[in-house]
């Protein structure tokens, strides 16, 4: 959510309550423009620009789809409709297409109410935050002017889910199948509704799916990566032996083991690392996380003879920090999980497909492989705020964090900070025992409620 009218990015694109600024046709529109003049600054070589728009199940999505398509059309731009489609699909299919840049209609997590774009040049990565701030202040000023007659032509292509299947099927095995495997499956009514279901089961599993049936209005609305809980409950009632939670544009992961146990993106990545290791195929035997990832997951990559490198959140950060050091494997504990060797942003199929290959090779339960990885106890809380305030400008605000630390014996940590997507502030703190760390966190929580709500 922008509180900033002359700010249009957050940490994950634009994001906001969709037909309110900054989530309207107007601003759409200045943003195809925008993008549309960029792509002839960055790339003046090309003879015909195009770029591909995909999205999620929002109801929305036709507006902002039909906007965004206008202004780059105004711009000369031609644009290739790919309909639901996950983030990652897009990025893939910006670098497979050789096309000019891909376009993601969503809001991920958020509830159906909101929505937002997220921007992939051709090389599959999401623009830089330099490159944000130029659209920005291009679709401020005046400066963008339409080319009079030359203008683009807007077409939907058909085959764009089976490009992405078959593209994230070749991230499992060429010798090996899931034939046997059980698994739950819940799309979160979300872009992935589709085409996840026909990877896994095109690779052998039999899979039955959850939040599969989007109307418009139901994605992520008590289903997927937000409650886990759901997939949880039918992988025990139906016997599975793994369950996978989407989120609404399919780019983050939770899982579930066969004992019903709940895995967020901290042992999702540490499996991952553990198996490439054992493999000698994890680049220099390194991975990057964030600064929210758990401290149980350093100590136990680290008796594997695997080192981290924490970045800020976000995926972008986490993707960013990767490419600098030549590392293959990084990720969120909020579920996004990145192999660079396959693609180029989190992708909640991959991810999955990973994990069940290292099930199918080493012949372990996703249960057994989990318990690799020791975790602290954390908690995490957020508050709604109606304005971002400076958080030590808050009187007594510091003095509070520093009770907290002691109180917690130096021995875990804290973080607050504000949601870059979402008008929250978000509480972190870890420590060596629950209680304790539930009651420091509900203290910052009930102070801030108080100053910001």
């Amino acid at each position: 959510m922008i509180l900033d009218d002359k700010k249009l990015f957050g940490t994950d694109g634009i994001r906001g309550k969709a037909n309110t600024y900054p989530i309207t046709p107007e601003i759409a529109l200045r943003v195809g423009q925008a993008l549309g003049a960029l792509l002839k600054e960055k790339y003046p070589e090309e003879k015909q620009y195009t770029v591909l728009i995909g999205k999620d199940t929002r109801l929305s999505g036709y507006m902002l789809e039909q906007a965004l398509a206008s202004g780059l059309n105004s711009m000369g731009v031609w644009v290739q409709l790919t309909g639901p489609l996950p983030t990652p699909g897009i990025g893939f299919l910006a670098q497979n297409m050789r096309v000019s840049a891909g376009l993601v209609i969503s809001a991920s997590h958020n509830p159906y109410y909101d929505n937002g774009i997220k921007i992939f040049f051709k090389d599959g990565f999401k623009i830089s935050s330099k490159e944000e701030k130029t659209i920005e202040e291009m679709v401020f000023s005046k400066e963008i002017k339409a080319n009079g007659v030359e203008v683009g032509r807007t077409r939907r292509i058909v085959d764009a889910a089976g490009r992405y299947i078959v593209f994230a099927k070749n991230a499992f095995p060429k010798n090996q199948s899931l034939k046997g495997l059980k698994m739950v499956l819940d799309c979160a009514n979300g872009s992935a509704y589709k085409v996840a279901p026909a990877i896994f089961r095109e690779l052998g599993a039999e899979v039955i799916t959850l939040g599969d049936k989007p109307n418009g209005f139901n994605i992520n609305e008590e289903s997927g990566a937000l409650y886990p809980e759901k997939t949880a409950e039918v992988v025990l009632k139906e016997g599975a032996h793994v369950g996978l939670s989407l989120d609404g544009d399919g780019d983050r992961l939770i899982m579930v083991d066969e004992k019903g146990r709940i895995l967020n993106g901290d042992p999702i990545l540490g499996i991952c690392a553990i198996y490439l290791k054992n493999q000698k195929q994890l680049n220099q035997g390194k991975v990057v996380v964030t600064h929210l990832s758990n401290s149980g997951l350093d100590q136990s990559l680290s008796s594997y003879g695997i080192s981290f490198i924490r970045t800020d959140v976000g995926d972008r950060n986490v993707v960013k920090k990767m490419r600098e050091e030549n590392i293959d494997l990084g990720g969120e504990s909020s579920g996004h999980i990145i192999f660079l060797n396959h693609s180029t942003t989190g992708d909640a199929c991959i991810a999955g497909i990973n994990v069940l290959a290292c099930m199918k090779e080493t012949q372990k339960s996703l249960s057994s492989l989990k318990d690799q990885i020791q975790e602290k106890p954390q908690v995490s809380l957020k508050v709604n705020v109606k304005e971002k305030v400076e958080l030590s400008s808050i009187p007594n605000y510091d003095q509070l964090i520093k009770d907290v630390k002691e109180n917690l014996s130096n021995e875990g940590r804290v973080l607050i900070r504000y949601s870059g997507t979402e008008p929250l502030v978000r509480i972190f703190v870890e420590g060596n025992k629950q209680a304790l760390i539930q009651e420091q966190a509900q203290k910052i929580h009930a102070f801030l409620e108080k100053q910001l709500s």
